[in-house]
């Protein structure tokens, strides 16, 4: 083996050995933690620029509708069930003029369409008696509506310009404890949990990131750790050793 060979076969051992063993953490103060979390932030941004909310809409209340619709469903789902709702129904006196069982018609590929069907039409009719027809971009405001909880109102105040928030979904929970960044496992507390260690400009960025890094890569039963730009700066908490090493390393 010529001398550039070794060289070669050296850094590719490196760089096996990188990926499929976590890193040694030591124990971290809450400043540590944090600067550990804007580097997952900031690398994640690098890799994925484009990360943005994967609903269609044109109008706050569509993004509301959409997002209320998204609950036990994915967004490829309700993007092919909201424009022809979306054409039917362009306002909140048209929601709150309609029947459950009308609108249950354009969402009947969706899970709990029935309820979802309620809803949207009590919303409708909330958005009119309490707001003017108007979505709000009061996070508490948002909340009180039927059929939106805290982290619908979160999705829709960042996206609106609304209140601040970090509004926290299955994938941030997950991840958020792999990369041991919380052990929390309630949304409310991981929001908290988040908003101390994630800059607050990077609220908004960091949770369509980590949204799009758990879809994408950091899958809740096969996670690509071998093929994930924070890899280094991730405990991999719970992940099973096979997941932390390259196809062709894993034992048969």
């Amino acid at each position: 083996m010529s001398g550039s060979q070794r060289v070669t076969a050296k850094l590719y051992h490196r760089r096996v050995e990188l990926i499929n063993y976590p890193p040694r953490m030591a124990r971290e103060t809450t400043a540590d933690k944090a600067k550990r979390a804007l580097e997952i932030i900031e690398r994640l941004d690098r890799h994925m620029p484009e990360a943005n909310i994967e609903l269609n809409y044109t109008t706050p209340l569509e993004l509301l509708v959409s997002v209320i619709l998204s609950a036990q469903t994915t967004d490829k789902g309700v993007n092919k069930a909201t424009p022809a709702l979306f054409a039917k129904y362009k306002d909140a006196a048209a929601y709150a003029a309609a029947k459950p069982e009308d609108v249950e018609g354009y969402i009947k590929t969706l899970g709990l369409f029935r309820n979802k069907a309620k809803n949207v039409v009590a919303l409708g009719k909330a958005l009119l008696e309490k707001h003017r027809g108007q979505v709000p971009l009061k996070r508490s405001e948002l909340a009180e509506l039927p059929g939106v909880g805290l982290k619908t109102a979160g999705v829709v105040c960042i996206h609106l310009g609304g209140d601040f928030a970090f509004p926290v979904d299955t994938h941030i929970i997950r991840l958020s404890n792999r990369f041991g960044l919380t052990t929390e496992q309630d949304p409310n507390d991981v929001e908290a949990a988040m908003q101390k260690l994630v800059p607050q400009k990077w609220w908004f960025k960091a949770h369509q990131l980590i949204i799009w890094h758990g879809r994408r890569v950091c899958d809740a039963r096969a996670p690509k750790c071998f093929d994930c730009v924070v890899s280094d700066v991730c405990p991999r908490k719970g992940v099973e050793k096979k997941f932390m090493q390259s196809p062709e390393f894993r034992e048969k």
